[in-house]
């Protein structure tokens, strides 16, 4: 039986999920809390489905294990691949996955085009393709899709600021900028944390009018109404919530992130998952 006293899980690739977890922490700030950041794997983007969904089902059998009562899929690709698999297997357990925000990049765009940077896997996913076609349909936008091949690999390397990430981000921006984007939808949870990086771009453009979509809060609204419909929400009042991290690669690069990223410096622990055995 779950206990509202549990942790919640969240997992990503790598330390894009960090850009969910602040918004978490901000909304659920009495919550126990577990990140497993799966670095040794990434990207995911690059990788095939299948092979994706069974890392994906084997993190949340290793978070399964510490005793969450949520799971939160803070990777746009892994969503796309995995969150009906994830909820097959714990039926009973709230799981938020994180889309690309199209819902929210059709309601702010003032003229009916939305550029979406995603990682070539979520643009290439049936489940994706098939919310754009339907939002599409319902309110007339155009999706023009940009897929950002090594963009989540340099914020991974903690490559924020550099030249070769701010030419990246040239190269993907402005085509979509060409087509006329007035609203740009940020598909990778990687990406809110160069945010400022393409703030910039836009500011040389001419184009601060843009509108970004991060979709970090409201994965974090969604998980606080299914906690509450569960009875799951933790008390305020109890012991000071508590965040612990795990890696399958360098606790120390994920230290560094935490720090770099987000001011804090939780404990973190390098385990090891077995890479899946996919049959043919």
């Amino acid at each position: 039986m779950l206990s509202p006293d549990a942790p919640i899980g969240i997992f990503d690739s790598g330390v894009g999920g960090l850009s969910v977890l602040r918004h978490i922490q901000a909304q659920l700030p009495h919550e126990h809390l577990l990140y497993f950041a799966d670095s040794s794997f990434a990207p995911y983007g690059d990788k095939p489905e299948d092979v994706v969904v069974a890392r994906v089902l084997s993190i949340a059998d290793y978070l399964a294990t510490h005793g969450v009562k949520a799971l939160v899929v803070a990777c746009n690709t892994a969503t796309v691949a995995a969150v009906r698999e994830l909820r097959e297997r714990y039926p009973a357990m709230p799981i938020v996955g994180v889309e690309p925000g199209l819902k929210p990049g059709a309601a702010s765009t003032r003229n009916g085009k939305v550029g979406v940077l995603a990682t070539e896997r979520t643009l290439l996913g049936s489940k994706f393709l098939a919310l754009r076609d339907q939002i599409h349909e319902a309110t007339g936008a155009d999706f023009l899709l940009q897929p950002c091949v090594g963009l989540a690999d340099q914020i991974e390397f903690k490559e924020l600021d550099s030249g070769e990430t701010a030419a990246m981000l040239e190269r993907y921006i402005h085509p979509l900028l060409d087509q006329g984007a007035d609203t740009l939808v940020l598909g990778c949870t990687h990406y809110p944390l160069v945010r400022a990086s393409i703030e910039r771009v836009l500011a040389r453009a001419g184009r601060a009018d843009v509108v970004l979509i991060d979709t970090g809060d409201a994965v974090a609204r969604q998980l606080a109404r299914l906690l509450e419909a569960e009875h799951l929400l933790r008390p305020a009042g109890e012991q000071p919530a508590s965040l612990t991290a795990f890696t399958s690669a360098s606790s120390a690069a994920l230290t560094v992130a935490f720090t770099s990223l987000l001011g804090i410096d939780p404990p973190v622990h390098e385990v090891e998952i077995a890479v899946p055995v996919v049959s043919q």
